[in-house]
């Protein structure tokens, strides 16, 4: 491997790096650089070619998932709720209750019949922004498969961006940032999600894009600060704490990802606070490496009370907006439980429309930490110290028993089946979850920042799951590791330019065809695995052959 200083050099006046971020010059150690030149962190100048290239895998990625979309053509898996949910918060402006059984209301909303829509609200336990996004889909192509899959399937697109821009802007490479686009876009769950309407692929998007954001961030305020030293004619601080910047564009856009987050579901809001984190100990070493010394460490304060207002507040604006629906009708869960409660604290202190919503919450967060919850079981449980390796998928949608001569079944002995995976691309989660522990290696010991930020964006989507499956029995599923694949595949493709190295370096040769190679079987596995994404007619035994492990039976 080649050492971090030759993945992706720092720029100086006197030196840039080649269109595309790929070296092949020589250069200075970095700690022999300049102070300016340091906080100077380059970015590759071929903004436009980047610019087609992500569009190109981008249209890709959409293509391949919006094919066949509406098939099946009836609700599947927790659509029963969401696309339903969806026409109510389209119509009503809050989510109103379909009764059961469950079978009949599905049945007769897929045929266009939405009488069975009661005057009552639904308990529902996660925030409205996922379910407007379904809507808007259903709003462009009416209400049937196509159109609540609609807005899933830009998101996911969107998503394969987002993973290119935020990956090329932490390695310095398009190269990286393509590579880790193309993975994506060849993943199997993330293919998956983007097909139903679910709420996740929202979430994992946000995500992704607020994470895009503080790094954005990051480079954003070393530029200024090396700008002030510029004009300043100082060649650093010289002990001082430097410039307060009140204004900082890319952290509210931050906030304003976190918040959109965190409306489509909860759990987002441990990525707001390891990044909100991060983003203001990034502050501290800039500062330190300007010159300020030890007063850096003020930057916690002089940096950290502008990041919260941004960051944490602009998130809970951003949130609170979402809910829009829900306060300006009458008749969501909870509505006039203020006007029914006049004598509690929360009416008092907060008035009967806020404190009806806080107590909404307070009854979702019981719903999910609840004895319900917790006593309840399901075939596809899967625990999430697994995961990242992926030894219990969910299944999505299944026909089983389709009998020889019925639905196009043709073969000399057994059944036939259709079903929809829940599942990752195996040789692509497992090539990743290697590259994961060279990025920790890379990143503690090799102390290079930019791998610590895949490695962070895996541990806070990851690890609370983990520990919810450490402390509670609650069922947890596979297909909520959809916001982790992003930083999977980033901190694979930047493992993957590293072995790469210089340009012309030793062994270019050899380790492009290893990484050529990884590229290649990840696309081939997804391409063996394409009919048990997508409800394809396969003979028992085709489907048993592409079951490599007995736990994703």
């Amino acid at each position: 491997m080649t050492s971090p200083a030759a993945y992706a050099p720092p720029s100086t006046d006197a030196w840039r790096p080649p269109r595309g971020g790929a070296t092949r010059l020589a250069r200075p150690r970095v700690s022999e650089l300049p102070t300016i030149a340091r906080l100077r962190d380059f970015m590759p100048d071929d903004g436009v070619r980047s610019w087609i290239l992500t569009g190109i895998v981008t249209l890709v990625a959409f293509v391949i998932r919006i094919i066949g979309i509406g098939y099946p053509s009836y609700l599947i898996f927790d659509e029963t709720y969401y696309a339903k949910d969806a026409y109510s918060l389209l119509h009503y402006g809050y989510e109103r209750q379909w009764p059961d059984p469950m079978e009949t209301t599905n049945k007769a909303f897929v045929n266009g019949d939405y009488s069975y829509l009661q005057d009552g609200p639904s308990f529902v336990v996660h925030p409205p922004l996922g379910k407007w996004l379904i809507a808007i889909g259903e709003q462009l192509f009416g209400v049937n498969s196509f159109g609540w899959r609609f807005m899933p399937c830009v998101f996911g697109a969107l998503l394969v961006l987002m993973t290119i821009r935020l990956a090329r802007r932490v390695s310095r490479s398009t190269m990286v940032g393509v590579l880790a686009g193309i993975l994506l876009t060849f993943d199997g769950l993330a293919f998956t999600m983007s097909r139903i309407a679910l709420l996740d692929i929202f979430q994992a998007f946000y995500i992704v894009a607020a994470v895009a954001a503080v790094v954005a961030d990051r480079d954003w305020f070393r530029n200024r600060l090396a700008d002030g030293l510029t004009r300043a004619g100082a060649s650093d601080l010289g002990g001082g704490l430097g410039p307060l910047v009140l204004w900082r564009p890319w952290r509210w856009v931050a906030g304003a990802m976190f918040g959109c987050s965190i409306a489509v579901k909860w759990n987002s809001i441990y990525v707001l606070a390891v990044f909100g984190l991060l983003s203001v100990l990034w502050d501290v070493g800039a500062r330190r490496l300007a010159g300020a010394d030890f007063r850096s460490w003020l930057a916690l304060l002089y940096d950290g009370i502008p990041a919260f207002v941004a960051m944490v507040l602009g998130a809970a604006v951003v949130y609170v907006v979402s809910w829009t629906g829900w306060f300006a009708t009458s008749g969501g869960w909870d509505r006039d439980w203020g006007a029914q409660n006049p004598d509690s604290s929360l009416v008092r202190a907060f008035g009967p429309d806020i404190a009806s919503w806080l107590w909404y919450h307070k009854e979702i967060y019981d719903f999910h930490t609840g004895d319900f919850i917790n006593h309840a079981t399901h075939p596809y449980n899967a625990h999430p110290a697994g995961w990242l390796l992926m030894l219990r998928p969910i299944g999505i949608d299944a026909v089983n028993g389709i009998k020889n001569g019925t639905d196009g079944c043709e073969v000399a002995s057994g059944d036939c089946l259709r079903v929809i995976s829940g599942m990752g691309t195996p040789l692509l989660w497992w090539f990743a979850a290697l590259a994961l522990i060279v990025a920790c290696v890379w990143w503690l010991a090799g102390r290079d920042w930019r791998f610590g930020v895949p490695v962070l964006g895996v541990a806070s989507t990851w690890l609370p799951w983990v520990w919810q499956g450490v402390t509670t029995t609650r069922p947890l599923f596979f297909f909520y590791a959809i916001t982790i694949v992003p930083f999977t595949v980033i901190g694979l493709a930047m493992v993957l330019g590293l072995m790469l190295g210089r340009a012309r370096g030793p062994g270019r040769r050899r380790a492009a065809i290893v990484a050529g190679l990884v590229v290649a079987l990840v696309v081939l596995d997804f391409g063996y695995m394409y009919p048990v994404l997508t409800d394809m007619l396969l003979p028992y035994n085709d489907w048993l052959t592409r079951m490599w492990l007995h736990s994703w039976i």
